[in-house]
């Protein structure tokens, strides 16, 4: 595979399963070191980081919960030290708390924003500090910022819907930077928490127009473009791979 991301270095936010695993797994395949966080299971983010050392990058796993804004900060940080620099960020940590308005906490309203707007405002601030011309960062939005088809999910949506405006504004802060910053915003992918098989999975399978969930390599595929060459021209976007969900 050509190594067209061969001495940058990376870092994924949740990035020990599922669409994050898939992501750094993929960077790493075209050339990148990599960091990522995870927030429990050592063993499983182990495992991450023997996939990506047998493909002969550096990879390095920390433990932070994206809800600190101090672990936030201190896995940019640590990155930096470890790898010798930051040149990709990727935002994949996110939560999902669904529940009608009459019942949904405060608790889940402040940790949804903290971990999937806040982390990524903070992520994004300590990163740019040290990077150069040519920096990328990709968020992992939603669809669900454009269209959310059931009940219950508000606040997601919401929260997804905030990188929107904050990836737009960014992106006039950090051109003449030389740094882009772009959302990828994938519909139902099929993961461990997210199954595509099941009475919600068919339920959601009748709104997206190629009929079948999506894969984790699918949206990697899409990150590992943005994080190359020959996407200088794009930021400030909001990017579906949804199998058309939002048509």
């Amino acid at each position: 595979m050509n190594h067209i991301l061969k001495n940058k270095r990376a870092l994924i936010t949740g990035g020990s399963r599922g669409i994050g695993a898939a992501i750094v797994k993929r960077l790493a395949s075209v050339g990148a070191d990599v960091a990522f966080t995870y927030a429990s299971s050592p063993d499983r983010a182990n495992e991450i980081v023997q996939a990506a050392q047998a493909l002969n990058v550096q990879a390095l796993a920390i433990q932070a919960d994206s809800a600190e804004a101090s672990a936030v900060v201190a896995a940019v940080e640590d990155t930096v030290n470890k790898l010798g620099g930051i040149d990709i960020l990727v935002n994949n940590a996110g939560v999902l708390a669904i529940g009608p308005i009459d019942d949904f906490t405060l608790a889940d309203f402040d940790r949804t924003f903290a971990i999937n707007v806040r982390a990524v405002f903070v992520a994004t601030q300590a990163a740019v500090k040290h990077m150069k011309e040519g920096g990328r960062i990709i968020n992992i939005g939603s669809t669900n910022a454009e269209r959310m088809p059931f009940p219950g999910g508000s606040v997601y949506a919401m929260s997804k819907s905030a990188l929107q405006g904050l990836v737009q504004g960014l992106s006039r802060d950090l051109g003449p930077r030389g740094i882009t910053i772009n959302n990828v915003q994938p519909g139902p992918i099929a993961t461990e928490m997210n199954p595509s098989e099941g009475e919600f999975a068919e339920m959601l399978k009748k709104h997206i127009a190629v009929a079948r969930y999506g894969t984790v390599d699918e949206v990697a595929g899409l990150v590992a473009y943005l994080a190359g060459p020959e996407s200088g021209y794009i930021t400030g976007a909001n990017l579906m791979i949804d199998g058309g969900f939002s048509a």
